[in-house]
């Protein structure tokens, strides 16, 4: 009976000694754990949090939540640090999100801006800019046409600064046909030809120069046009017979060119053709003098010419008498 009655006590006393062992372990791993967070919420720095901020603040939130996931976040090499506790990582927006100042940006284009030709046709501005080769013919009746197709009705400003079909020191670059083909061109429009000397008309850019609209024809203050005779191209080891085909071709094209500035100047053949015998340059009021252009583009010029005395006037206004005989 004692057996029986010593045997549960004896249970009895140890499950309430095991019972107390597993509350005091069970207190004890709670301090552990607690003095263990507040040590690690110790060393978790807490960086000034900008409310605007989402990466800022989510990162604050699970470190005051649970500082284990902060300290214990795994370390990968390929992805920035604390990226991993966010569900769906998303960085910093680009540059080209990121609003721009609009003090820099205001006037900067949205798209890349176009070449310069395409600037200046947007203006029905064709400019010849360099000797007539076949590049340079193909760009400017391919302007001219186009300009003519989206409106016939108005002008077309041409600028011209060209050598024409030879270089500055008389060496043939493109033969005579390129002017020729500009000109045919110009002829075939609908619309005024505004020309406009900047530079050098020499050759056929002088051509090209006075086949403007009449009283349409200008010319820079400062700007030089020339005519002259076509040159033979380089004949290199050609036969004779074809130096002979070649230099008949060249005189056909004077002729040409001669009977050309002849009906656009107003002068006749044979002035033209004798003026033309040596390279014939000529400044802005030489060429108005000539028939190549109708206007000086200076401004106040008229103003100033206008006012400018005849030397009779300046002798009597000086007191200068001017003696008989002289």
């Amino acid at each position: 009976m004692s057996c029986f009655l010593q045997a549960p006590v004896a249970h009895t006393i140890l499950s309430s000694a095991s019972s107390c062992r597993t509350v005091r372990r069970t207190k004890d791993l709670k301090l552990r754990c607690g003095a263990l967070g507040a040590k690690n919420a110790a060393k978790i720095p807490m960086p000034p949090i900008n409310p605007k901020d989402p990466f800022l603040s989510k990162l604050a939130s699970v470190a005051s939540s649970s500082p284990e996931a902060v300290l214990n976040s795994s370390a990968n090499p390929d992805t920035p640090p604390f990226l991993d506790l966010f569900e769906s990582p998303k960085l910093m927006a680009t540059p080209a999100q990121v609003e721009r100042s609009v003090s820099y940006n205001e006037h900067r284009p949205r798209s890349p801006p176009p070449d310069l030709p395409s600037l200046l046709l947007n203006g029905r501005i064709v400019y010849i800019g360099m000797p007539l080769v076949p590049a340079v013919t193909e760009l400017v009746v391919a302007e001219l046409m186009y300009l003519q197709w989206m409106d016939p009705k108005q002008p077309i400003y041409l600028y011209i600064n060209s050598t024409g079909t030879t270089r500055d020191d008389g060496e043939t670059v493109g033969m005579e046909t390129e002017g020729f083909a500009i000109y045919d061109a110009l002829m075939q429009l609908q619309n005024e030809i505004h020309t406009v000397a900047v530079g050098a008309a020499i050759g056929q850019a002088c051509l090209l120069l006075s086949a403007g609209t009449k009283g349409k024809r200008f010319m820079m203050p400062h700007a030089k046009a020339m005519i002259q005779q076509p040159r033979v191209p380089s004949s290199g080891l050609m036969p004779a017979s074809d130096v002979l085909i070649r230099a008949k071709e060249v005189v056909i094209n004077r002729d040409t060119l001669v009977e050309l500035l002849a009906k656009h100047t107003g002068n006749s053949i044979e002035a033209v053709a004798e003026v033309m015998r040596r390279p014939f340059y000529m400044d802005a009021n030489r060429a108005k003098e000539f028939g190549v252009i109708d206007k000086i583009l200076w401004r106040g010029q008229e103003k100033v010419m206008a006012e400018v005395a005849s030397p009779e006037e300046w002798d009597k206004n000086a007191g200068i008498k001017v003696m008989d005989g002289f």
